[in-house]
């Protein structure tokens, strides 16, 4: 099994290019389930998610053809609605076909996802919405399968802000008859990606980015040529570990407006940042400032942002308390962390960190994507090597990552 070994210590200088965001791609991937013409999608990222989604269309019948970082699908031959255990319990995200199947289909049976690392995610918010738009659900051998010749628009109110709930919703009431409301509504800019690319399929949809979203279901939908959206949660990530390190890069094919609530807190640690229409440059002091964040939906400040936060208020001056809303095992790396030597008290679903001048290096194991992502940048800090076990976390959501560090002047290399 591969690790990542890190000899910390280089400040991160340069420039990068950023790629296109894993949660943007994995519904959009699904959206060709909803149209018989053939879907291209280009500045799809090489990650192990992707791999896996595609793997899931192909074996239901969709004929997948891949170039360097352009997809096209085509879901004309469709002929097994279904998703098995063995592709879904390696990727939760896999539950975003079944508001497609059901549409276009008028079945689908999809496993349940499982366990989960960092806290339930239920999809009760997802059946309840297809049941709500006509569709008899149940729950047999743990597996969802659900029946609905034609859906019927309705008024959806989901309990939980959920990002996946609301692209599985949405994707099914462009074919449903009539009009869908969702309210409570996910607002994540992935949320609006998957909206503009249904609408360029022929959907009707407006309130997208908002916490409302009406559809208006047609009879069918059309191929197009989309473009997926930069990642927003690599792009942090990479700002965080230059400013952990005292470093300064231009990150390019990327965008600002997704990171308001991120790019505050660097510059409140400390950080210069200018943004540019497809740039990022930011210019880090000798030493950051301590930042206190409280995890919320969009746009607020993200979940997925938090470990790295947590890694650089480890080697920042003065004391941060981090608050996480959103999951309830999402502090699992604080105890690696403290392995390098950072100084972490966890209460609940509060932890306080103290920072120190320095961390050492030392062996850690990543407990979940993000977790990952926090254990690297705080290797890239930490005097003499740190080996990061179990790093298929990392090729879940990261590419080319030990690439793009070197490229910016860090060592790093994965070993066997």
């Amino acid at each position: 099994m591969d690790k990542l070994l890190i000899e910390g210590g280089a400040a991160l200088s340069g420039e990068v290019a950023m790629s296109g965001a894993k949660n943007a791609a994995l519904p959009l991937l699904c959206a060709a389930l909803l149209t018989r013409e053939p879907l291209t999608f280009t500045n799809v990222p090489a990650l192990n998610d992707i791999d896996t989604m595609l793997r899931l269309l192909a074996q239901m019948g969709v004929v997948v053809e891949r170039q360097g970082s352009q997809v096209t699908l085509d879901a004309a031959g469709l002929s097994n609605p279904v998703a098995p255990y063995e592709l879904v319990k390696t990727m939760r995200a896999s539950i975003l076909v079944l508001g497609p199947l059901v549409a276009r289909f008028g079945e689908a049976r999809v496993s349940l996802p499982g366990g989960c690392a960092i806290g339930a995610r239920p999809v009760d918010q997802h059946i309840k919405g297809l049941q709500a738009m006509g569709a008899e659900v149940g729950v047999e051998h743990g597996y969802v399968h659900a029946r609905g010749p034609r859906l019927k628009g309705a008024r959806l109110f989901t309990d939980m802000v959920t990002v996946t709930g609301t692209e599985n919703l949405m994707m099914a009431a462009c074919l449903a008859d009539g009009e869908t409301v969702i309210e409570n509504a996910a607002r994540e800019p992935e949320v609006v990606d998957l909206a503009n690319c249904l609408v360029a399929m022929g959907a009707r949809i407006s309130g997208a980015g908002t916490d409302v979203i009406r559809i208006q279901g047609v009879e069918r939908l059309r191929g197009v040529t989309h473009r997926i959206m930069p990642d927003r949660i690599e792009t942090g990530t990479y700002l965080c570990a230059a400013a952990a390190t005292g470093g300064e890069v231009r990150l390019t094919g990327t965008s600002g407006a997704y990171l308001d609530a991120v790019i505050d807190k660097l510059m409140d640690a400390g950080c210069e940042i200018t943004t540019q229409r497809d740039a990022i440059h930011l210019k880090a002091p000798r030493r950051l400032t301590a930042v206190s964040i409280r995890t919320a939906p969009y746009p607020a400040f993200p979940t997925d942002m938090q470990a790295q936060f947590m890694a650089i208020n480890t080697v920042a001056e003065g004391t941060a308390v981090i608050r996480e809303t959103i999951f309830e095992n999402r502090f699992m790396h604080a105890v690696e962390l403290i392995r390098l030597g950072a100084r972490i008290r966890i209460d609940g679903n509060t932890a306080v960190v103290t920072g120190m001048e320095r961390l050492e290096g030392a062996t850690v194991m990543a407990t979940d994507l993000r977790a990952s992502a926090g254990l690297v940048i705080a290797g890239l800090v930490a005097g003499g090597e740190t080996l990061i076990e179990r790093i298929y976390h990392l090729d879940r959501g990261y590419e080319g990552l030990e690439q793009k560090l070197s490229a910016l002047g860090a060592r790093v290399r994965r070993v066997k």
